[in-house]
């Protein structure tokens, strides 16, 4: 991120060039974004690329010293062991090694690298051009193929942004949209765009000719034999200490989003104690401490790392509906109303820290842990049309399909838990560990009574660090004893429930009892708090006046997504604590805005 934009096209050269410099312009987001275009149009191939200052991706186009080979990259690429011969700096910049890789192993090249990623080669010898992501294909690249060439781009935007007719919504991507919070099977919202899936290495020759082939398949982990409970857990440690270093080398000052979890304290516990100097902080809201802030607090003391809160001012409810549009605009839809926090929070962070190292995804990968489901919102707000549309058996069917680390890794990670990391990722350079392929390969081989379980995390970090195995985590469990984690965890666990009933929503048996409920005083004075986010709260209180104003806004009462007598009645249901609305309005608010925004606007 932010990410590349191309055509591979016979159109003439100066309309092509026009082309891309419009798609490269909508991706240009912020101004600590750079930017730059590259072009053969012998081999009939127009690029352009935007990136953070000083980032991995920053001073393209990486080119060979003979000029025969070009590339353009968004993301981050980790060098391989095989690398470590080749100048990090020198005429090709700090990524040159990547050209001497393709020299070395030809197209191979890309099976090879470590890190999200996706990426154009250009070989003008060989007369081909290349396109290519990381394996689980979370730097996502949006494509088009059509009769004036095919069209890529890291976002959405920059396709609709040229090719108008492609801003029409898909009907079933958008019914799995309003059901998950995400489109399935590599497919976009918009009709006539799809997803690059993890793993490609397409081909292009200048005859139009597209060679379409992977260069991993997850088989080849799932196929690996199991290991035993200790082995993996041996393995585990090993293979995090030794893999972690890497994910904290930059030039650049790096901050860790610390939280009260597993996956942040096993990066602490296990990072080099010599090195680079860190800063830690820890998201959290208007007001009060949360449970992470305090325990994010104590790991930081503890390990003789600074350690800030980034809180939500006051501004973030002033400048609300502009961050909304932001969120959807950035995102192409796949982060809402609700995740309009994500850009003001990591903006902050960037102050501190332009590269953030976080424990994303250590969760599902590590432990099964799953938030990829129907999100509740009631089919009533729809219009028949649109209803009749939606099905709730495809993501069960593709669940069960799959084997679970592979669901984790190849579908939940690129799909449900896109929109979150693309918001960060205009702001500053993201990493997590948790995707390094070694540690995901490991993952497979895990034994059945281990797949969900803690234990492999809680001796990694007792292991590693026994000072942090005496600091509970948020759900109550201390590495350094297993007796200890057994007799509090369950009361951290139970108030972890009902801090999500107090401000997402009831359990189904409960919710006719909403209005009652919502009346009663507050329990934060005698429960821990797990959540900073209060939309359900703040859309009866800061956000009122706006959610009244975008629900009566004309243009979203003629849309055709919505049944208008629900519609109509939305915000006051809310706001006077008669039902929960969350996310209805959740799926109002983020709509409107991809109709405005991305449908029926040059935005």
């Amino acid at each position: 991120m932010p990410g590349i934009a191309g055509l591979i096209s016979r159109q003439s050269p100066d309309a092509c060039r026009r082309l891309i410099e419009r798609m490269v312009g909508s991706m240009q987001h912020e101004k600590c974004h750079v930017s730059g275009t590259y072009s053969d149009p012998e081999l009939g191939v127009f690029a352009g690329w935007v990136a953070l200052e000083r980032s991995f991706a920053d001073g393209q186009p990486i080119l060979s010293e003979r000029g025969d080979l070009a590339l353009l990259l968004a993301g981050e690429c980790l060098a391989p062991a095989s690398a470590g011969d080749v100048e990090q700096g020198g005429p090709r910049g700090p990524s040159g090694w990547l050209l001497n890789q393709y020299e070395q192993k030809g197209p191979g090249f890309v099976d090879q690298l470590e890190g999200l990623f996706s990426g154009v080669l250009i070989d003008r010898v060989r007369r081909k051009t290349l396109l290519f992501n990381d394996r689980y294909g979370f730097e996502r690249v949006y494509v088009h193929e059509g009769r004036d060439g095919f069209f890529f781009a890291s976002e959405a935007k920059a396709l609709l942004r040229v090719l108008p007719e492609l801003r029409i919504l898909d009907e079933q991507a958008f019914g799995e949209f309003l059901q998950y919070g995400a489109t399935l099977n590599w497919e976009s919202l918009f009709r006539g765009v799809g997803i690059l899936p993890g793993a490609s290495l397409w081909s292009f020759t200048p005859d139009g000719t597209c060679s379409r082939g992977r260069y991993f398949v997850p088989a080849t982990w799932e196929s690996q034999p199991r290991l035993p409970p200790e082995s993996f857990t041996a393995e585990l440690g090993a293979v995090f200490r030794r893999v972690l270093p890497d994910y904290l080398e930059s030039d650049q000052p790096i901050g860790i989003s610390l939280t009260g979890g597993l996956d942040t304290r096993m990066i602490m516990s296990s990072r080099p104690r010599q090195g680079h100097d860190l800063v830690t902080y820890t998201f959290a809201g208007p007001r009060g401490d949360t449970l992470d802030v305090r325990l994010a607090r104590d790991v930081a003391r503890a390990s003789w790392v600074p350690h800030h809160v980034l809180r939500l001012g006051q501004d973030f409810f002033s400048d609300f509906g502009a961050l909304v549009d932001r969120t959807v605009y950035i995102t192409d839809g796949y982060l809402g109303a609700c995740g309009a926090h994500e850009i003001y929070l990591n903006r902050e962070a960037r102050e501190l820290a332009p590269v953030r190292v976080t424990g994303n995804f250590g969760s599902e990968i590590l432990r099964g842990a799953t938030t990829f489901k129907p999100l509740g919102v009631s089919s009533d707000l729809f219009h028949p049309d649109l209803r009749r549309t939606m099905s709730e058996d495809n993501l069960e069917c593709i669940r069960g399909a799959m084997h679970p680390v592979s669901f984790a890794a190849f579908a939940e990670v690129p799909w449900h838990l896109f929109g979150l990391a693309r918001a960060a990722q205009s702001q500053l350079t993201t990493r997590t560990p948790y995707l390094n392929n070694e540690l995901v390969a490991l993952t497979f081989r895990a034994p059945p009574q281990l797949r969900r379980s803690s234990t492999p995390a809680l001796r990694v970090i007792r292991d590693s660090c026994p000072g942090l195995a005496r600091i509970p985590t948020d759900s109550g469990l201390l590495p350094y004893s297993r007796l200890s984690s057994l007799v509090v965890s369950p009361w951290y666990r139970a108030t972890f429930k009902l801090d999500y009933w107090r401000n997402v929503e009831l359990p189904k048996p409960l919710r006719p009892l909403y209005g009652l409920l919502s009346g009663l005083p507050g329990t934060e004075a005698l429960l821990p708090r797990h959540r900073y986010l209060d939309y359900r709260k703040w859309f009866r209180s800061e956000l009122g006046g706006h959610l009244r104003e975008r629900t009566t806004d004309p243009q979203v009462l003629r849309s055709s997504l919505w049944n208008r007598r629900v519609l109509e009645h939305l915000a006051e249901d809310h706001i006077s604590g008669r039902r929960n609305r969350l996310h209805e309005i959740t799926a109002v608010l983020t709509c409107s805005a991809i109709e405005r925004l991305l449908l029926h606007a040059d935005a």
